[in-house]
């Protein structure tokens, strides 16, 4: 049924629905369509009765029960202090790349590159502007070097497959029990996904514009790719970089992305990535490369868990860091030591050649970051 078609009185459960899943609680439609029939199915009598059926519906999971009841109160009591009392380090918004945004606000920064990595959440827009990089190269080449895996769809071969043996029994009948060659299927050889997430926050500024170029030239490159960009928000820009003329795929995705230049909540971000099924599907057998510094403020124990679960769905799992490029680079930060068991690489994110390099190599088995880094310190 379409929203037109619903009941006016409908209207607000179903804005329920929409505003959790932008808040990135995993809400399916069939739950937004169970939490109306238990309305009905309830009278209503009271608020406590809807307030019984989305809990009962919607199912909240226990470590988010808060902030669902702030929520609650702030959609249907107009408690905005709830909101802020259940929140009030902001919640990591999702947006899509059809999604529209709900506000625009641009403020200026003057801090250099790597000076501010803050929690807080501060929007902002990004300009950029066209060069030479000489990516080109790069572009012709990723197909060939990402990772590849084994279908399950079967071709054609003439040698080294299994016995296509209804093909062959059919070829035996046509030609009145004369034994042919046999013929052969084996399974297809596949590129494997590549799944880039790219710190936009404040601490990454002076990288963001290249690592930008990057990702267009990944997409453009490889079928089956996906970019999203994560600071105090995450922002799925894949469709907007799909555009062939880098210029206008840059300023596509420099008007999707709100919060440019701000703070960073990376574990948030991370696991609001996970918490929406069609997202995580994404990186699952995927080769997964995070753009970041990974400057974690406060207790990066949202961290660690969502790199865990990367990890676990992963085929590569690889953080990209520009603090590398400095010689006296060491992992030693405490959310650095967390995830670097859960790391196969930990490389120099400073330079765009040398990223490119670095996933050109996907395909070839390197050491895992642990190791490499234990020799180094």
């Amino acid at each position: 049924m379409s929203p037109a078609a619903l009941p006016r009185a409908a209207a607000p459960l179903l804005g329920f629905g929409r505003l959790l899943r932008r808040y990135g609680f995993p809400i399916a439609p069939e739950q937004v369509s169970s939490f109306m029939q238990a309305v009905t199915l309830l009278g209503p009598r009271s608020m406590a009765d809807i307030h019984e059926a989305a809990l009962a519906t919607l199912a909240p999971t226990p470590d988010r029960r808060d902030e669902f009841e702030a929520h609650f109160q702030s959609y249907f009591y107009g408690n905005a202090a709830a909101l802020a009392e259940g929140d009030a380090d902001e919640e990591t918004r999702i947006k899509d790349d059809s999604g529209a945004s709900d506000e625009e606000t641009e403020v200026a920064r003057r801090e250099e590159g790597g000076e501010l990595s803050s929690a807080s959440e501060q929007l902002g827009s990004r300009d950029f502007r066209r060069n030479g990089d000489g990516l080109d190269a790069f572009r012709r080449k990723l197909a060939a070097a990402l990772p590849a895996r084994r279908s399950f769809r079967t071709m054609r071969t003439r040698s080294r497959g299994s016995l296509d043996l209804r093909r062959s029994l059919r070829e035996i009948v046509s030609a009145d029990g004369d034994i042919p060659s046999p013929l052969l299927r084996r399974r297809q050889t596949v590129p494997r996904k590549l799944l880039m997430l790219i710190d936009v926050s404040g601490s990454m500024k002076l990288y963001t514009a290249d690592y930008l170029k990057l990702a267009h030239a990944v997409l453009q490159g490889a079928d089956r790719a996906e970019v999203f960009t994560f600071g105090t928000r995450l922002t799925r820009i894949t469709s907007g970089l799909r555009i062939r003329d880098r210029g206008q795929a840059l300023a596509r995705a420099a008007a999707q992305v709100d919060d440019w230049d701000g703070g960073t909540r990376m574990g948030l971000t991370l696991l609001a990535f996970l918490s929406v099924p069609r997202f995580s599907a994404f990186a699952r057998g995927a080769a997964v490369v995070i753009l970041s510094d990974a400057l974690e403020r406060g207790d990066h124990a949202e961290l660690e868990m969502a790199m865990r679960r990367l990890s676990a769905r992963a085929f590569r799992l690889s953080l990209a860091t520009p603090l590398a490029g400095d010689p006296r680079f060491r992992p030693a930060t405490a959310a650095l030591r967390a995830i670097l068991p859960l790391l196969d690489d930990l490389v120099d994110g400073s330079s765009l050649s040398g990223l490119a390099d670095f996933i050109l190599s996907l395909a070839r088995t390197a050491p895992v970051a642990e190791a490499i880094w234990k020799r180094v310190s």
